[in-house]
């Protein structure tokens, strides 16, 4: 009788540890293909009738935290966005705020985007 209870209790301990060891291994697939789910976009900013670069536009994902500033060449980088239909918006003093829908892969994602002066 000894044997029989410890046979069942090493089964179940058994079937236990592998259903933990099987969740592991569904967890770190989900959470690879989350991170692979990420990328990054690019781009630049000009004046939509002068075509110069503009400085310090603030550069935004609408709807997340991700936030950039253009540099000196009207250039900014966003990371870790998610890869898919995204809405960029920049704002700038005195410029007309812009909204750009864009579709970013895993890869490069470059973008131009002309802001209209508010005057």
């Amino acid at each position: 009788m000894k044997k029989l209870i410890l046979s069942v209790f090493v089964l179940v301990a058994s079937i236990s540890a592998f259903a933990e060891k099987s969740d592991s291994k569904a967890e770190n697939k989900s959470a690879a293909k989350s991170e692979m789910a990420m990328t990054a976009v690019s781009g630049n900013i000009i004046d939509e009738i002068t075509g110069e670069a503009l400085v310090g536009v603030e550069v935004t994902v609408e709807g997340s935290d991700s936030k950039a500033y253009t540099d000196f060449d009207g250039h900014f980088t966003l990371k870790n966005v998610k890869a898919g239909e995204c809405t960029l918006v920049a704002n700038y003093t005195s410029y007309s705020k812009t909204v750009k829908t864009v579709e970013l892969k895993t890869k490069k994602n470059q973008v131009k985007i002309e802001l209209q002066s508010s005057k």
